[in-house]
């Protein structure tokens, strides 16, 4: 979580995928430790702190399918890289 001003960025992916690097196609997405790494948390935790978030960059298939459920992210906003999911949330 970084603050700029009365922004709020907030950058979360399922433990297993920090480090990883997806490519499909001409898309090469790394999951880079520097973006990602912090704090162990729970699903729920990362919820809480997604709806104090101004932006939110997430990945991973258990953090994407909760932010689904909690109805923060649609599921046509999902793009997904080598079978696993991506989704942003900018608040205005």
């Amino acid at each position: 979580m970084r603050k700029w001003g009365q922004h709020v960025l907030l950058a979360t992916c399922d433990a297993e995928l920090l480090g990883k690097i997806l490519r499909e196609g001409k898309i090469v997405f790394e999951i880079h430790e520097q973006f990602y790494k912090g704090p162990k948390m729970t699903v729920e935790e990362v919820i809480d702190l997604m709806e104090q978030s101004t932006i939110v960059n997430m990945v991973g298939h258990k953090i994407v399918k909760k932010a689904i459920e909690k109805g923060l992210v649609h599921p046509d906003a999902v793009l997904t890289i080598s079978g696993v999911p991506h989704a942003q949330i900018v608040k205005m």
